[in-house]
């Protein structure tokens, strides 16, 4: 392959990655599973501080589902996604991608910033996600938002104790 379409070739590909990202939360946002299970490749693994660590595609629907059976309405925003590519392999890359989340949690509007490290893998000709992990910047109520970033504590899920930020800047 010549040096211009696999320039081409990535370029594509980084927007095949950052069409998932999206699709991933759109689906997110409209309860539809279908279109999350396909976001997923088959022996992928989502994790997350406080979440149980869930391997494969089937598992992790399971996850999902329980979840949102908890939620309300959500807003998920993507705000950047930064995407390198495995120089050793076509099929494989990494990312990390920055979002914002309005749900409702625990009867409340709750409001936060998370930050995916991502592992993505070019499965049956699509891009999905080899592994998903949720890292939380701060998340509340939105009547503690005004203090979210500068008390210790700023992961405030309703219902359980604060805990400090996994991206906590010191």
């Amino acid at each position: 392959m010549n040096d211009l379409a696999k320039r081409i070739g990535r370029i594509e590909d980084r927007q095949e990655i950052e069409d998932l990202i999206v699709r991933y939360f759109i689906a997110s946002d409209d309860n539809d599973f279908e279109t999350l299970k396909r976001c997923f490749a088959a022996n992928a693994i989502f994790a997350g501080t406080g979440f149980p660590v869930s391997e494969g595609r089937a598992n992790i629907m399971v996850f999902v589902r329980a979840f949102r059976e908890g939620v309300g309405q959500t807003v998920h925003t993507p705000n950047f996604a930064l995407v390198s590519f495995d120089p050793e392999s076509d099929n494989r890359a990494v990312g990390t991608v920055g979002a914002h989340i309005e749900l409702s949690y625990g009867g409340t509007t709750v409001f936060g910033a998370f930050r995916y490290h991502d592992k993505y893998v070019r499965e049956e000709g699509a891009w999905r996600f080899a592994r998903r992990e949720l890292l939380s910047i701060h998340v509340g109520p939105w009547d503690s938002i005004s203090s979210s970033l500068t008390d210790r504590l700023n992961v405030r899920w309703p219902g359980t104790e604060p805990v400090v930020s996994d991206l906590r800047q010191t």
